[in-house]
């Protein structure tokens, strides 16, 4: 087993090649500058990021963008239209109004209260996802005035799976990019690769499930968290209400085929909470998910039992 460690995309990651050919070093070694790339294509926390310079151009027409930011917006989108806009990209206002302005290592944890903005602005913009031109002849998009951009998860999801799908060409392939993990299939020896799920309440793993193959996504409150006066913020939008979504789940996670899948299934049920958000999962047959409720209490969805590491072993997988 090879393997490679670094932060990037303001996270820890890690990418493992189920190999002893001495030979994939050089392909993993390779992992940090791809990230790099994607980070600097995709952050809105670099003022020189191809996002912010498409940000800046909002209501100017349409703007040539590279195949990185073509192939995350179109997956930000897809998620956008599966939700009929309960995630989407378009919510970078809101989250500046709560208060996430900066990379989170320097953001203030305690911040205080600004002027009062128009809150149907807030909503306005957060919605206007439908209103986003493309045009995949060209490669351009183009953005309504107003409207900003913020990839968050799904861009972190979107990176370990492509990050995967390269190094699976050498060798079985995991990559984790601060808890959204990719697996490119089976480990060498045909079992699946083990993944523990770690507590929101820093008291030790809740469950461990076996992966041969998709993404698993994670969503939760517990972590980027900070204080607006008097009143907790996070990062996870309601779009519906232009705020921090009000929601009894701490943290969701999603197993999924897809990043793209995983990760709007992840928001779309932290968003909704527990009763409505198992609801949704009940619709969904291509999905897993572990609830985590603010009381503690941990809710598996109906496929969950698929994936726990002693089912599959007791399966021989």
């Amino acid at each position: 087993m090879r393997l490679i460690q670094f932060r990037a995309m303001g996270c820890h990651i890690e990418a493992r090649l189920d190999t002893d050919n001495e030979k994939t070093a050089t392909v993993l070694a390779q992992v940090p500058a791809w990230f790099e790339a994607w980070e600097q294509a995709l952050s809105r926390f670099r003022p020189d990021s191809e996002l912010n310079q498409l940000n800046a151009q909002a209501g100017r027409g349409a703007v040539p963008v590279s195949e990185t930011v073509w192939d995350v917006l179109q997956a930000a989108l897809a998620a956008a239209n599966a939700t009929d806009g309960l995630v989407t990209p378009t919510i970078l206002p809101a989250l500046k109004e709560a208060g996430y302005t900066t990379s989170f290592d320097q953001l203030p944890k305690s911040q205080p209260v600004g002027a009062a903005p128009d809150p149907q602005a807030i909503i306005q913009s957060a919605q206007a996802w439908r209103d986003i031109r493309t045009n995949p002849v060209r490669r351009t998009v183009a953005l309504p005035p107003g409207v900003q951009l913020d990839f968050g998860g799904i861009a972190k999801g979107w990176a370990a799976e492509e990050a995967a799908k390269r190094l699976g060409r050498y060798a079985p392939a995991l990559v984790d990019a601060g808890g959204d993990i990719a697996v490119s299939g089976p480990q060498r020896n045909g079992h699946p690769w083990l993944i523990l799920v770690a507590s929101p309440f820093d008291d030790g793993d809740i469950d461990a499930i076996a992966l041969a193959g998709g993404v698993v996504a994670t969503s939760g409150r517990d972590y980027r968290r900070w204080l607006k006066g008097t009143q907790w913020q996070h990062h996870i939008i309601d779009p519906r209400t232009g705020r921090p979504a009000d929601t009894d789940l701490v943290s969701v996670t999603v197993i999924a085929r897809t990043a793209v899948r995983a990760e709007l299934a992840a928001k779309t049920v932290l968003i909704l909470g527990s009763e409505a958000g198992m609801r949704w999962l009940e619709a969904q047959k291509d999905i897993a998910a572990l609830l985590v409720r603010e009381t503690g209490d941990v809710l598996p969805s109906p496929f969950w039992h698929l994936f726990r590491w002693p089912y599959q072993q007791a399966a021989g997988g």
